[in-house]
């Protein structure tokens, strides 16, 4: 009679299997591996340990709450000679007396999550069931047969591994990079991960049918937008855009996913305060790639939101510039949201590849407040039937804009301004601190024949006027840079492309600004009622823009909106210009002090030169950088930093990790605010 199999021991090699999976940054504590890919597990038993012929090994992986075979979240293999491509599989490897090591697979399209792995070990008359422990399964861009397959290695480092990144925000005519400490592989944010997952309200309803969708990244990116924001489950993120932040932490003084999604698991499960649409997109990088699919920040400029979607958004302006609130359709000075790779099998072939994700929560889609995943070639092909969400998104990035001057008597008079909506889309490039511009995969050349085809086909009329050679040109110019604590020259440049001279009334006005289009009060304005513009020629007023004026109403965002309305004496004719002005926040100066090297103590050494005229107060240095801090590092200066004087701090790093790292500082004072920096530091191995 043969003798019983006793388990004695088991080794799930998570250092290796890490390696081999990409995964060891997650740490060692626990088995991630990645579906498709074989893991290894080693096997001792009491004894003369497994004979061939004579034992019979099988294997039982589960997931979730209420495993089933039908749904593809339990699953029952024997130990067989060859792995089985279509479903789980254990081969053995080799055999070292009573030790036997085994490679596991999963199928390519298997659910992604935390399993149980439980062995049964049987005779001819007995079997006796042992727990091996648990491991998490993720989706594998480097397995051709997995929907999240990415064929560049590169992209894949950059959209799956890397950790730091830079986010793109500022203004069109000004665009500035934020970094952003994504920190996907950093403690507990995979535990997390899985937690937002099983806390959304359809594994709530029904945890079967959630669970077993788990292997389809069109289904997980679509929860993963829900439950970034709060708005209708029990989500990461609240959003603000009000500029009172004193209950929560302002958008402009996060850097990184990790605090923020700890924050959320550690206060059970509630709503951090508070984000914005480069926070929502980022929080939902991170879990994105955490969980293995390929994503990326993207930002768009000039971006519409367009609530009614005729995809023409209509401004109202009074004679002075000044905004008449008719209507709620806006135009952010840009909008952040996330694109995902993958394929689509749910739809016609043509639409896999990068997939558009909208976190920021704006408009309900089937219900609940997300958006997408919407194929980037629908929106460029203008298929606005496709799945999710593509009319939406579509107005973000070519809708009209026409603006409306609403005269004391009430009339309204169309402008012949047309401003261009979705300019400049970025993203960081590939192993690079430089941005790409990715707005052809959105679009068109504007004024092309494909571009006019596609609005045909998205059922469009353009409305807005074309812009002629003849008749007055209006533009808004910034004479040099703006700077925070100084007064600057924004001109209104006006060109007379007629026979004849022309007498005008020109009104310039400057306000403070927030990104989503909201203005605050007046900060400067000049109404001239005769301004006489000779044939052909061109005429330029200037506008003194006083930081007396600007620096207690300036936003967080730093935005100064200009608006220029010349109206013609004679026809009424209306022409109208705008322009947002970035003010640009001092530099944040960052000296690394010693040799980095892993696990060797560095410092660095940060400053700051206070540009205003008046006292820094509460100044706060933030650091934060994954591999090189235990979290975020804050320093509190005691003293009021006086103008013109430096703000200093010391920061001690130990880099846990080698290799490309980015050190990302913030600060915060009373008068200012949002100031953002950054170091790249390269660590080098410990020596052999």
């Amino acid at each position: 009679m043969a003798e019983e199999l006793v388990l004695e021991a088991s080794e799930l090699h998570c250092e290796r299997n890490g390696r081999e999976h990409r995964t060891a940054d997650m740490g060692c504590r626990q088995l991630v591996v990645r579906r498709g890919q074989p893991f290894a597990l080693t096997l001792r038993f009491a004894g003369r340990g497994y004979e061939e012929g004579v034992h019979k090994l099988a294997f039982n992986v589960e997931t979730g709450p209420c495993p089933a075979e039908a749904s593809g979240t339990k699953s029952r293999f024997t130990v067989t000679d060859f792995p089985d491509e279509s479903g789980w599989s254990a081969v053995v490897q080799e055999q070292d007396g009573a030790a036997l090591l085994l490679s596991l697979c999963s199928p390519p399209g298997a659910r992604v999550g935390r399993y149980s792995l439980t062995l049964e070990a049987a005779t001819d008359y007995q079997g006796t069931s042992f727990s091996i422990g648990d491991f998490v399964l993720l989706f594998n861009p480097w397995h051709p047969e997995d929907t999240v397959f990415l064929r560049d290695e590169d992209e894949r480092c950059e959209y799956v591994l890397s950790q730091q990144g830079l986010i793109y925000q500022g203004a069109r005519d000004y665009i500035t990079a934020t970094p952003w400490n994504f920190g996907q592989f950093e403690d507990d944010v995979l535990a997390i991960c899985l937690k937002l997952l099983d806390a959304n309200p359809k594994f709530l309803r029904d945890q079967n049918r959630d669970c077993s969708r788990r292997n389809d990244p069109v289904y997980v990116g679509r929860v993963v937008s829900a439950m970034v924001n709060c708005n209708d489950d029990r989500g990461v993120l609240a959003g603000r855009w009000d500029n009172s932040y004193e209950d929560g932490t302002s958008p402009m003084a996060w850097m990184g996913s990790v605090d923020i999604l700890r924050r959320w698991k550690k206060f059970g499960c509630q709503p951090v305060k508070y984000g914005q649409c480069w926070v929502f997109a980022a929080v939902a990088c991170t879990v994105l790639r955490c969980l293995g699919i390929p994503s990326r920040v993207v930002t768009n400029y000039n971006s519409a939101h367009d609530t009614n979607g005729n995809l023409v958004i209509d401004r109202y302006l009074s004679e002075t510039g000044k905004d008449e609130k008719r209507s709620k359709d806006s135009i952010w000075n840009f909008h952040c949201w996330v694109e995902s790779w993958m394929s689509r099998p749910d739809l016609a072939p043509g639409y896999d590849g990068w997939q558009a994700l909208d976190p920021t929560p704006q408009e309900k889609s089937e219900g609940v407040y997300c958006c997408g995943p919407a194929p980037v070639k629908a929106i460029k092909e203008g298929d606005l039937r496709m799945k999710y969400d593509i009319p939406f998104i579509f107005a973000e990035v070519n809708a009209d804009v026409v603006y409306w001057v609403v005269g004391r008597d009430g009339a309204e008079r169309k402008s012949t301004h047309s401003s261009v909506v979705g300019k400049n889309i970025s993203t960081k490039g590939v192993g690079r601190d430089s941005r790409e511009d990715i707005t052809h995969h959105y679009k068109y050349p504007e004024g092309s024949e494909k571009e006019r085809e596609v609005f045909a086909k998205a059922e469009h009329e353009r409305s807005s006027l074309p812009e002629e050679d003849e008749g007055l040109h209006l533009k808004i110019k910034l004479s040099e840079g703006a700077n925070n604590g100084c007064d600057f020259d924004v001109l209104a440049v006006i060109n007379n492309n007629t026979d004849t001279a022309r007498v005008c009334r020109l009104v310039i006005c400057a306000r403070t600004a927030s990104y989503n289009g909201a203005v605050g009060p007046q900060c400067g304005m000049k109404d001239l009622l005769n301004v006489e513009l000779a044939p052909r020629a061109e005429t330029r007023v200037p506008l003194r823009v006083l930081y007396e004026q600007y620096g207690a109403h300036l936003t967080q965002d730093n935005i100064i909106k200009v608006v220029a309305l010349l109206t013609e004496h004679q026809s009424g004719e209306v022409v109208l210009a705008v322009r947002d002005v970035y003010v640009q926040n001092p530099e944040i100066r960052i000296r690394i002090l010693g040799e980095p090297m892993q696990m060797r103590k560095l410092v660095a050494e940060i400053t700051l030169t206070n540009p205003l005229g008046a006292p820094l107060r509460g100044c706060v240095f933030a650091v934060e950088g994954t591999g090189l801090t235990e979290g975020q590092q804050l320093r509190h200066l005691q003293e009021p930093v006086e103008p013109g004087a430096e703000a200093k701090v010391r920061v001690d790093l130990v880099p846990r990790q080698s290799g490309l790292r980015k050190l990302v500082v913030d600060f915060e004072s009373d008068r200012l605010t949002g100031v953002k920096g950054y170091r790249n530091v390269i660590v080098a191995p410990l020596p052999k």
